[in-house]
Order: structure tokens, then sequence, then C-alpha cells
């Protein structure tokens, strides 16, 4: 079972525990790539919790004094050294670089326990936000699909298609960028 701890937090699998702080982040899910995940329910919470404490692709990031919930990564393997990954995180702790330090621990975490040799991450042109992120990561913006996927419809039911982008970084790159 992974387990990594930061100066602040702790990224661990989902626990029965985590519930509620899931749901008070997923009951509103401020990106479109994530309204497939909204949660209406505590009861729809503990089930998927219940799931994601299954899956090794998704990951719990929790206050380290206190152990709440306050976010979560995902990291996806593509044969053979390749992983993408991504980030939800409850708006209320927005700004502290609680996703930040979540984030790059993970990265590095790919790097060098898992043998990364390419991470990427997908995002939304309107999600400022995790592209931000990505750039404070040391990724760099390498293509915009546009009107790559749709998760959401217009008023008259149609369609909305978003524009992504895909940001990547090579092990070497994140080596000379954070000095490892």
């Amino acid at each position: 079972m992974m387990r990594i701890e930061t100066e602040r937090l702790i990224i661990r699998q989902f626990q029965e525990k985590d519930a509620a702080g899931l749901l008070d982040y997923l009951s509103h899910p401020r990106v479109n790539c994530f309204l497939d995940e909204k949660l209406n329910t505590f009861e729809d919470a503990l089930a998927a919790v219940k799931h994601r404490s299954q899956d090794p692709t998704q990951l719990a990031v929790c206050l380290k004094e206190n152990d709440v919930i306050i976010g979560n990564l995902f990291a996806m393997k593509e044969e053979p050294d390749t992983y993408s990954v991504g980030w939800q995180f409850n708006d209320k702790i927005e700004g502290k670089g609680y996703a930040n330090e979540s984030a790059k621990a993970l990265l590095n975490y790919l790097f060098h326990e898992k043998s990364g040799r390419r991470i990427y991450a997908y995002v939304e042109e309107d999600n400022i936000r995790s592209q931000k992120l990505c750039e404070r990561l040391g990724m760099r913006k390498e293509a915009c699909f546009l009107e790559f996927i749709s998760f959401t419809n217009y008023p008259d039911g149609t369609p909305k298609y978003e524009n992504t982008f895909q940001y990547a970084i090579l092990k070497r790159e994140w080596e000379v960028i954070f000095k490892q």
C-alpha cells in the first residue's frame, strides 16, 4: 500500500473515513471533466471511497495534522514507463500550496520509486489553476487538442466539446529542475 508524506500532507489509499470529505468537494465538481464523479449523498460517497480504496491509481490527499482528506490525486501507468496524472482539491483550501506540494511529491515518487520516464496531464482550456500547477511542476505544454472531448451539453442538448491541453515532463527534465 502506497504512502507518501510531505511536510504538511499524507498521500495514501482511500479509507472509509474519507467519505464526508470526498462528498464535500465532489458534491459540486468545479471542472467539467469531473462531472461524472459528482456525489449527491453520503451513501454515494461511502460507495466511492470503498471503490477508490481498491483502486491503486486513486490516492487521497490528507492534512498531516489530522488525516482529513482535502483532495485526491490519480496516476495511471501506460506501459512501459509513462504515467497520466491528475488532481482534484476542495476549493475551501485553495491558495495554500497543497496541490503543488502533493503533485510534486507524486511526480517525484513516480519518477524515482516507479521508474517513470514520462508523466503527462490533460487540462481543459478553462482550468487555469491546473494549467498553472502544471507549469509550477516544470511541465511543458505539448499540445492543444481542439474540441477534444465533451463532458456536458449545451441547453439544446448538443455536446459541448472542450479544448484540452496536454502538459508533460520527462524524468531528465525533472531532475534538472528539482536537482534530484
